[in-house]
């Protein structure tokens, strides 16, 4: 019977290791789930803060993109509505050119030359100003396509003052635009 009894305890401790082997293998099945669980939920997390941050780059850059556009077709229309003012101002000034106040600006004109370049002036000037600046004692060289005013050089040619209206536009341009601007805005 000790051969019996041996083999019984023999099964007895087996089915015992057996038990503990189940239990162990339950315990680490269960640990091997929770951190599964775990390392999936912290991949989701991580992914999912991931995206919203690429997500919130991607619309902000799209944002500041249609913003960006916004500026570039309002300043396209400021800068239209800018050369469309010059046309206008050129168009008042063509009709001023027509007017007996214009030939009081020539005087002035001249006169600002002379006290630049010296007493003894030539000019040049548009065909139609040619008589107006003779009556000024004034030396008309050439004819010009302008809308109005006079470029005068000294008697030997050295100093040139371009005072035609295009001239004194493109001159005083930026501070046009900016008085143009405050009316716009």
């Amino acid at each position: 019977m000790r051969i019996e009894t041996f083999i019984e305890e023999i099964k007895t401790r087996k089915g015992k290791e057996l038990e503990a082997l189940a239990v162990r293998l339950a315990e680490e099945k269960t640990a091997l789930q929770i951190k599964k669980d775990n390392t999936i939920k912290t991949m989701h997390e991580h992914f999912s803060k991931e995206a919203k941050l690429k997500s919130e780059r991607e619309a902000a850059t799209i944002v500041e993109a249609a913003r960006l556009q916004a500026k570039k077709i309002l300043f396209d229309a400021i800068n239209i509505n800018l050369d469309s003012a010059f046309e206008v101002i050129k168009g008042q000034l063509r009709s001023y050119t027509n007017s007996n106040e214009y030939k009081g600006i020539l005087h002035k004109l001249i006169a600002n030359a002379k006290k630049n370049l010296g007493p003894n002036i030539k000019v040049r000037c548009r065909e139609q100003d040619r008589s107006p600046l003779s009556e000024l004692g004034v030396t008309v060289t050439k004819t010009l396509q302008t809308i109005g005013g006079v470029i005068a050089e000294n008697e030997n040619g050295s100093k040139e003052l371009d005072l035609t209206f295009e001239e004194l536009l493109r001159i005083h341009e930026d501070e046009l635009k900016s008085s143009i601007m405050e009316e716009i805005m």
